[in-house]
């Protein structure tokens, strides 16, 4: 078998051994419910709380303003339908993006059936939201808005903390216009000490390489995933700021303020453990990572022509790349390149359940030509020079023989 070359980072992400090791004891050993009072439980109820201060830590919150989840899109749910869920007569309008994780806009697409009104924000060309739409749509029915910090295609950053600013700033309008009703001083600030909008964001992509502080971010709500940070599948997390109003979406046992469940022990532990790591080497690792990514893509641009880069050329996460390369099929890259031991993803119809192509590259713009052959390299921590250099090697190769059975005409062969 030739040796895997794993660029699909964005996808999944194998199992720190560190955090296998911490998860190790909760499965056998220390095995207990948390909600049992005898000591076999409380130290698992112990580990949970350990890891909910570290968590807090590392997010610049409370420790009681984190709730633990099954996934990333559990917390997304929890998100937006718990606020929606509590906030209905408030007015029931959600502002998103047309880039979001299918999480938040399924989710959306059921609020909408239930008559929310949603607005999906359109993205510039390079991939960033179009900044003045968002001030536009801002209004006093309001009540969430839900805009990823990095988005899972081409891995661009949204400006979270200007967006934040952008939202403040239209609350103490608000204010003022409270104030000009002759109303009190007191009255005003009691009235919007926790007022619309929310402001969600999902930084399930982000979390390996941006500063999660949200007080910097300026947050309410705040979603991370696990399993993109090499920790356990089936684990994940929400922020949830002190004074948010939201309901939960799962009931049983209360195990946690926003969550019932019977708490996932060693997920947990694994996934605190995987962050904290991650946290600890975020400035070495995004200059490897970043310099790598460089390497593939400068090689790329230089030895195969007519390729486009898409997303934001420098506002975007340093492990992403996603180019289209012309006149071939997404797919038939992806079997090839697959037979050689290169693992990547593509944004082309039929790539996993969907017949549609991606539609984070239709929102930018792009014609179906160009999402047609696309290609999303995502490097992570096992990512190496050689790596890179073997896909340098044999891309070019792929390209030149589908090219020359191509039915498309961009291309002219010579």
């Amino acid at each position: 078998m030739k040796k895997q070359r794993y660029f699909d980072y964005a996808a999944t992400t194998p199992v720190d051994k560190q955090v296998v090791s911490a998860m190790l004891p909760y499965f056998k050993e220390d095995f207990g419910n948390p909600g049992s009072l005898y000591r076999l439980g409380q130290k698992s109820k112990f580990a949970i709380t350990k890891s909910t201060k570290t968590i807090a830590k590392i997010l610049n919150c409370r420790p009681d303003e984190f709730v633990f989840t099954g996934s990333a899109t559990e917390a997304d749910n929890l998100a937006i339908l718990g606020v929606a869920k509590a906030n209905k007569e408030k007015g029931g309008k959600i502002i998103t993006t047309q880039i979001e994780h299918k999480a938040v806009l399924k989710t959306c697409d059921a609020l909408e059936k239930d008559n929310f009104k949603i607005v999906r924000l359109p993205v510039l060309k390079n991939g960033l939201v179009d900044l003045e739409v968002l001030k536009k749509e801002l209004d006093a029915k309001t009540i969430l808005i839900s805009i990823t910090m990095a988005d899972s295609e081409t891995g661009t950053i949204q400006p979270i903390a200007e967006i934040s600013k952008i939202i403040k700033e239209f609350k103490e309008s608000e204010k003022a216009k409270f104030k000009k009703r002759d109303l009190s001083a007191a009255f005003c600030n009691f009235a919007f000490s926790d007022s619309f909008p929310h402001l969600h964001t999902d930084a399930s992509q982000s979390a390996k390489f941006l500063d999660l502080d949200v007080e910097k971010l300026g947050a309410d709500l705040m979603t991370i995933s696990s399993h993109k940070i090499y920790g356990p599948k089936g684990v994940g997390g929400l922020y949830v700021k002190k004074g948010t109003q939201i309901s939960p979406i799962i009931y049983g046992g209360g195990q946690q303020r926003l969550r019932s469940g019977t708490e996932n022990v060693a997920g947990i532990v694994g996934f605190v453990k995987a962050l904290e790591l991650v946290t600890k080497k975020r400035k070495t690792e995004t200059a490897r990572i970043k310099k790598l990514r460089d390497t593939l893509e400068k090689g790329i641009f230089k030895i195969i022509p007519k390729v486009i880069l898409n997303g934001h050329p420098a506002k975007r996460l340093p492990n992403f790349l996603n180019i289209s390369i012309l006149d071939v099929e997404g797919e038939a890259l992806l079997l090839y390149l697959d037979e050689l031991g290169i693992m990547v993803s593509t944004g082309s119809a039929c790539n996993s359940q969907s017949l549609e192509p991606s539609y984070i590259l239709s929102a930018l713009g792009n014609p179906y030509e160009y999402i047609h052959g696309s290609l999303r390299f995502t490097l992570g921590k096992y990512s190496t020079s050689e790596d890179v250099k073997y896909v340098l090697k044999h891309l070019p190769e792929v390209v030149k023989r589908l090219r020359q059975i191509s039915p498309f005409e961009l291309y002219e062969k010579k």
